[in-house]
């Protein structure tokens, strides 16, 4: 049951928009969600996939589905754990199917029709889960075998599985009385639009922010590569003998590291502290609503507070918990950043300079500090690190450590030109996994490293195996 909930609500787009000629022959074309996937390993055929095919496949899919638990929820037979908990992750594959493919374009090949389709999306796969999580007759069945699940000789996955499925429902809104459910229904539908709103204004932010540079002096320090991307990235805005730094990391965090000229290392920092801050991207009134809504669903739910309420799912179990281990890491970790602080105010005034440590300082100082008392220069040792380089290194470990190899399918479908594509083996040569890398930031990506799937690794009871498809 939690797959179901939460992959109807992870998502993300793809870009390849119909053209006139075939919006003319939609009727006769098969949306590529519709049928089996003929490619290998069944990975999505992201070439074959238009903007036109997701809602349709999204309704159908959310239609398929509600007629699954209807037919679990109505069925005469005294709930098991396969009549109940095993039908309920069985459905709504279709749903699922489209959702991970949308749900993860989304977040890596975002645009304008991507948007447009999110604002109608998300809300819809939203209100599926909201009805299957709030339909009583399925939550009788799941409560019937959470209360006697140690009666019924289950074995240990079994009797998880219930107690996972009885906890989502009960944190989803299964025990609130019909008027409170329609209240926490409203209440979530207000929490996706916030969060699509929020995820719109940071993404937009990101990419309205340019550090331009027509000064070469201003470029010392800076390693150049950095310093041929930065022209690269001028010259692709049309601003070509000039230099242009982004808030994403690959230039943001050089700059701030071993830029000489202290004024362009504060710009940079302040660019990024003020991210999604500042008119017309500011999230701020945003976030006022998503806490005030979040404390409504906190307090509908029976909890004190929205901390409360996620940490109640979670092995900290309180706020209090959660924060004691925080502080237990938070405490020693400041103490050692003023010492290093305070080196690095001795290094300044040692090269004669009379201002005092400020935030756009400190990785600048650290690598200074590195160099003086290691004699280690990050920059030299980042020429043998080149991302090739990285990926063979840790594609040989996990060998050694899991027995696993990595070959890569160059002619496997991808949903951009700088994704790669690997399958992934056992030592007996049997396929395990299909490994996709997407390393580079672009304006369509979200910033930050993250991982999920297109597919999910699963093993029926009948013995069929499904292997997993995973994007990193």
């Amino acid at each position: 049951m939690n797959r179901l909930l939460t992959a109807a609500l992870g998502v993300v787009l793809l870009p390849a928009a119909l053209s006139t000629s075939a919006d003319m022959t939609a009727q006769t074309r098969q949306n590529p969600f519709l049928a089996p996937y003929n490619t290998p390993f069944e990975i999505p055929p992201f070439d074959k996939i238009t903007y036109g095919d997701y809602l349709p496949a999204i309704e159908q899919g959310i239609a398929e589905q509600k007629k699954e638990i209807e037919t679990i929820a109505n069925n005469p037979a005294t709930p098991t754990f396969d009549n109940t908990i095993l039908a309920m992750e069985k459905s709504g594959a279709l749903l699922q199917r489209v959702m991970l493919v949308f749900g993860s374009l989304d977040e890596t090949d975002n645009n304008e029709q991507m948007t447009a389709i999110s604002e109608k999306a998300y809300p819809m796969a939203a209100a599926a889960a909201d009805e299957i999580s709030m339909n009583d007759k399925l939550f009788q069945r799941v409560k019937y075998l959470y209360d006697r699940r140690d009666q019924l000789g289950l074995d240990g996955p079994q009797k998880r599985a219930i107690e996972l499925s009885y906890k989502s429902f009960t944190r989803n809104g299964a025990l609130l009385s019909a008027d409170e459910k329609e209240k926490l229904k409203n209440i979530n539908n207000d929490l996706t639009r916030l969060y699509l709103q929020f995820n719109r204004n940071l993404l937009a932010s990101t990419n309205s922010f340019e550090l331009l540079v027509d000064d070469e002096s201003k470029l010392a320090g800076l390693p150049a590569g950095i310093v041929g991307t930065a022209a690269t990235e001028a010259a692709s805005r049309g601003k070509a003998g000039k230099w242009i730094f982004t808030l994403h990391a690959p230039s943001r965090l050089p700059l701030l590291k071993y830029a000489d000229d202290r004024e362009l290392r504060r710009k940079m920092y302040e660019g990024y502290m003020k991210l999604a801050s500042e008119a017309p991207y500011d999230n701020r009134p945003v976030i006022g609503e998503i806490i005030k809504t979040r404390a409504a669903k906190a307090r509908l739910l029976g909890f004190d507070n929205y901390a409360s309420y996620m940490t109640d799912n979670v092995m900290a179990k309180t706020p209090e918990a959660a924060k004691s281990l925080l502080m237990k890491i938070w405490e020693p970790a400041t103490a050692r950043a003023r010492e290093e602080v305070a080196e690095m105010q001795e290094y300044v005034r040692n090269e004669g300079a009379k201002f005092e440590i400020a935030p756009w300082d400190y990785y600048y100082y650290a690598e200074k500090l590195r160099q003086k008392k290691f004699e280690l220069d990050e920059n030299e040792v980042s020429a043998y690190f080149s991302l090739e380089n990285v990926r063979k290194g840790i594609f040989t470990l996990a060998e050694r450590l899991y027995g696993v190899t990595f070959t890569e399918l160059p002619e496997a479908p991808k949903y951009h030109p700088e994704v790669k594509v690997y399958e992934v083996k056992d030592l007996k040569g049997e396929h395990v996994a299909v490994f996709m890398t997407d390393y580079f930031p672009r304006p369509s990506k979200r910033q930050g490293a993250w991982m999920s799937e297109f597919k999910g690794s699963f093993e029926d009871p009948d013995g069929t195996v499904g292997r997993p498809i995973i994007y990193n």
